[in-house]
């Protein structure tokens, strides 16, 4: 934008107009009419699976073939060391895609994590503890930490899926009202930790099962054996929650806020103060009580896993990588949502008795029914690819072609970041967005010599950063309507210009510290994880 819209209020419609035509606005209005003309994601996947069905064939034909870059005698490699595309456009390749299409489906890796730690986190959604958790971080909170207590909040609400987006922005629009500041700004600092922040937390959520099972998959058609845990990338992402929470804090009171100047608009809706009250005092026993219970669980895993000897450690190497803990992790994450959710449920009379457990279990279950259709074409689609072998001739081709201009040093990551934040743009499921671009890049990186864990830890930054100025991304068009609440009329430019600053600083810090996490200090970015990759 330029320079005169510094000197035109930001809720005056001067200013949106100058929105309007600022260059980067201009390219998102570009990239979300593009958008829009892209079909469903799960339309998309089954088109894609028509695609690798005519490419193979055509592919087949002509005998396409590279040369096997693993060493002479390894798991999967032709004795005459080459890859060969095989056809499924042919009476082989209908038997396979016939006799297979359930078993690719019930043996997706993902479906099965996802659905298990939803099943505990519904239990805890239902009772109303994450709700009431978020509610007492939050009110909580000292006026001076307030915009840091947001966005922190906004990314460890990651683990409860929507509860973020819906329950926690509305709120933190209202609590900046309430002290007197822009309640655009409040919006924008939870909208950055709940979306921007997406990938960060201290926990381990749903989405960790839901990624490393699509990079294990990806990983294994170059490497048969490799194992990717849902853990792998845990240590960075702990770290990286602070880092998001004090650059989201940072923008919000030094860039963000002051451009929105004093608010003068009309008050929101009474419905959002009235649902947003503090925390009460039967809620607070709850909460007490469910802390208790996480403390219990907390002290039996460790007891479980740190002695010498412990159950939960490898019975082989006596070590906590490639353990039953970690190769268990989603039992464990069902575990510490379903008994503190049960026990606050108790508490505060929202759980009552079996059935309003097994009815908060199953209204989790009844919100993923389209999670569930896109699997199943998303399954189809990754074993299309791994049967055609498509995906590791793209892969030797793109390293070949790497390794010809001299681009496999460290520098590689930020174009993929780069990359995968402009995917984003365009197709705003995180999962979607992987299950398509994870067979090409991760094997075409381990190729040149990146391990699957690193890989996926440059992606979900990536992922997340560019998830507040799309209008891709499932949840904007809420958090418009929301801030209509305070700013009436306002437009998508205007949004996307009061998140832009989040984007652009969270790529920039991110990215720096991702470089040097993994390259500067060499640190693993989980548990077990490795940096580079040796066949």
């Amino acid at each position: 934008m330029s320079s005169k819209s510094n000197d035109i209020p930001v809720n005056s419609p001067q200013a949106d107009d100058m929105s309007s035509r600022g260059w980067f606005v201009r390219f998102l209005n570009i990239v979300e009419r593009l958008g829009n003309l892209l079909p469903h994601p799960i339309t998309l996947f089954a088109l894609f699976c028509v695609a690798v069905i005519l490419v193979s064939g055509i592919a087949g034909y002509f005998g396409l073939t590279v040369t096997d870059p693993r060493p002479e005698g390894a798991h999967g490699r032709g004795a005459d060391g080459l890859i060969h595309v095989v056809s499924l456009m042919n009476a082989e390749g209908l038997r396979m895609i016939v006799s297979n299409l359930v078993t690719n489906f019930t043996g997706f890796t993902p479906l099965g994590t996802v659905l298990v730690a939803l099943l505990g986190v519904g239990i805890a959604e239902r009772s109303g503890l994450l709700s009431a958790a978020m509610r007492a971080l939050v009110m909580g909170a000292s006026k001076r930490l307030v915009t840091l207590t947001i966005v922190f909040a906004g990314i460890m609400s990651n683990t409860a899926a929507e509860l973020g987006y819906v329950v926690l922005i509305p709120m933190a629009a209202m609590i900046f009202h309430s002290l007197g500041r822009h309640p655009l700004a409040g919006l924008a600092a939870a909208f950055a930790g709940v979306s921007g922040g997406y990938s960060a937390n201290l926990l381990l959520g749903t989405v960790d099962p839901l990624l490393s099972g699509i990079t294990e998959a990806a990983a294994r058609m170059i490497d048969p054996d490799y194992n990717v845990g849902p853990e792998v990338n845990w240590y960075f992402m702990f770290v990286s929650t602070f880092v998001i929470t004090f650059l989201g804090a940072f923008v919000t009171e030094k860039i963000v806020e002051p451009k929105l100047g004093k608010y003068q608009g009309d008050d929101a809706d009474e419905t959002v103060h009235q649902s947003m009250g503090n925390v009460t005092e039967p809620e607070k026993r709850g909460l007490k009580w469910a802390g208790l219970s996480m403390l219990v669980l907390a002290v039996f895993l460790a007891l479980s896993v740190v002695p010498e000897g412990a159950p939960l450690r490898d019975p082989k190497t006596g070590l906590v990588s490639g353990s039953p803990f970690l190769k268990g992790i989603v039992a464990f994450i069902f575990i510490c949502f379903a008994i503190p959710g049960f026990v606050y449920g108790k508490v505060v009379g929202s759980i009552k008795n079996d059935k309003d457990v097994i009815n908060a279990m199953s209204h989790s279950m009844s919100t993923m029914g389209l999670y569930i259709v896109l699997v199943f074409f998303a399954a189809q689609f990754v074993a299309f690819f791994n049967w055609s072998n498509l995906g590791a001739v793209l892969a030797v081709l793109g390293a070949d072609a790497l390794q010809s201009i001299g681009l496999t040093g460290p520098i590689l990551f930020l174009f993929f970041i780069m990359l995968c934040g402009f995917i984003n743009l365009m197709l705003g499921s995180a999962s979607a967005q992987w299950a398509i671009t994870a067979p090409i890049f991760v094997p075409m990186l381990m190729l040149v010599g990146y391990a699957p864990e690193t890989i996926q830890a440059a992606y979900r930054i990536g992922d997340s950063v560019t998830n507040l100025v799309t209008p891709m991304m499932s949840y904007f068009g809420l958090i418009l309507a929301v801030a209509c609440r305070y700013q009436k009329n306002l437009g998508i430019g205007t949004l996307i210009a009061t998140m832009l600053p989040y984007t652009l600083v969270f790529f920039v810090g991110w990215t720096a510290f991702f470089f040097l996490w993994v390259f500067g200090f060499g640190l693993p970015v989980g548990p077990g994880a490795a940096t580079y990759y040796t066949s």
